[in-house]
């Protein structure tokens, strides 16, 4: 303890040397836009590109079975494109989806986490290599883990997400405490041993988000704010309280019914529009809109909000293992393939994707309605976009770079039709749930 103390003191003194120095971009008093270094063109993408770019999104929307989908896609030397298609909900008469409507982030929100993390990092509050025991201590077995594997998903600790998925989107609007989740995951059976093997978990980062908010004494959502919010100036950004079911304007959710061995039943269809946030938390249970996803994404990916140092150790490549193409590895708190960082990720109800190539600045973000498909599903849409954008002439005296993706349209849009596993034309009406 006393070891334990030294350090924190030790971090305090850090911290207020980089307090003194303003070292973070957040804390020089005004919101920093990350797209700013890339100096995007202020013109829409050309014709042909737009149209290919609603093309890939109205079949994403049809493939998975959603009533409605929403995606950006931003290319600094080219133009951008924001597009929407279908409705809000499988209701008669339900609004449009536009542009600006809000979404489920999913397992997006793993991004503002391991931020949160980072910069508590480099303020001296934390260290990667800090054990998740010395703060959580009331929870057992969790000798060995440190803060750094939470957020790289190598800590050995299950998902609880993939048993649960089906109590999830037949009774979405129950309260699920952090303790009843993080214990489904510890019961189960370890993935491996901490630091040695990559599996995807949000049972880490639920317990990443209990450990920074015991070492600083105070919530996510105050750390979220300080840390990522005000810095980016992300308005429409947060994870709605638990007992909030309501969520008028929101993107609606609907899954097919997915019995306990993951068996799905694309005869039933399940809303789970109203749903409560506590089955994501801090792991995957934030909504946003497709601006502030657009800096989320640019800034996750570019470090901008980060010491370099700190930035270079976030993105040194774990490798996923299996049989996982040496092009897809994975860093502090999301993914990378090929050149591109974000994250794709499932939750109840709805799929989002979001990536950037911090090189050229081409970001990719896309949310759909219907999460039967699952993550694999909306990362190839987004590859599918990125695709195209990629391509894309240079206006006026820009020039196009050289942004080399290791997948092709063709490629992209033959893994989603792949992955669809109840595409609209087997719709059935909605059951309710």
């Amino acid at each position: 303890m006393a070891d334990r103390l030294g350090k924190r003191r030790r971090r305090s003194a850090f911290a207020a040397v980089i307090a003194t120095t303003l070292v973070f971009s957040g804390c020089t008093g005004g919101a920093a836009d990350p797209g700013a270094r890339f100096d995007q063109v202020d013109a829409a993408f050309g014709d042909e590109v737009s149209s290919s770019l609603e093309a890939v999104l109205d079949e994403a929307v049809a493939l998975s079975g959603s009533s409605g989908g929403v995606a950006g896609v931003w290319a600094p030397w080219a133009g951008e494109w924001s597009g929407a298609s279908g409705a809000l909900e499988f209701t008669e008469g339900a609004p449009a989806v536009a542009s600006e409507t809000r979404f489920r982030i999913g397992t997006l929100t793993t991004e503002i986490t391991c931020t949160i993390l980072l910069r508590l990092v480099d303020a001296g509050k934390v260290a990667l290599d800090d054990e998740v025991g010395d703060y959580v201590e009331w929870i057992p077995d969790l000798d060995g883990i440190n803060l750094e594997q939470l957020c790289r998903h190598t800590s050995g600790i299950a998902d609880y997400y993939p048993p649960l998925r089906s109590h999830f989107v037949a009774n979405p609007e129950r309260v699920w405490p952090s303790n009843e989740l993080l214990s489904n995951a510890l019961a189960m059976s370890r993935v491996g041993p901490p630091g040695e093997q990559w599996s995807q978990s949000r049972s880490g980062i639920l317990l990443l988000g209990m450990a920074l908010e015991r070492a600083t004494n105070r919530s996510w959502a105050d750390l979220a704010k300080q840390y990522v919010f005000d810095p980016l100036g992300l308005e429409s950004t947060g994870i709605p309280a638990p007992n909030d079911t309501d969520h008028d304007g929101l993107l609606g959710a609907y899954s097919a019914s997915i019995a306990q061995d993951g068996t799905v039943d694309c005869a039933v269809l399940l809303d789970d529009s109203s749903q409560s946030s506590s089955m994501g938390g801090v792991a995957a249970g934030a909504v946003s809109n497709l601006e502030d996803m657009r800096k989320l994404s640019e800034a996750f990916a570019t470090g901008v909000l980060l010491d370099e140092g700190t930035v270079r150790r976030q993105w040194s490549p774990t490798p996923m293992g299996g049989d996982t193409p040496a092009w897809q590895a994975w860093g502090l708190g999301g993914a990378q393939y090929g050149s591109m960082r974000g994250t794709a990720g499932e939750t109840a109800g709805a799929l989002t994707a979001g990536f950037t190539d911090p090189a050229s600045g081409l970001t990719v973000v896309v949310a759909l309605n219907n999460s039967t498909s699952g993550a694999d599903f909306v990362r190839e849409v987004a590859f599918a976009l990125a695709s195209i954008a990629s391509k894309a002439e240079a206006q006026g005296e820009r020039e196009r770079p050289l942004v080399e993706l290791p997948w092709s349209i063709e490629q992209a849009t033959e893994n989603m039709r792949a992955l669809a596993k109840c595409p609209r034309e087997t719709e059935a009406a909605p059951a309710g749930g």
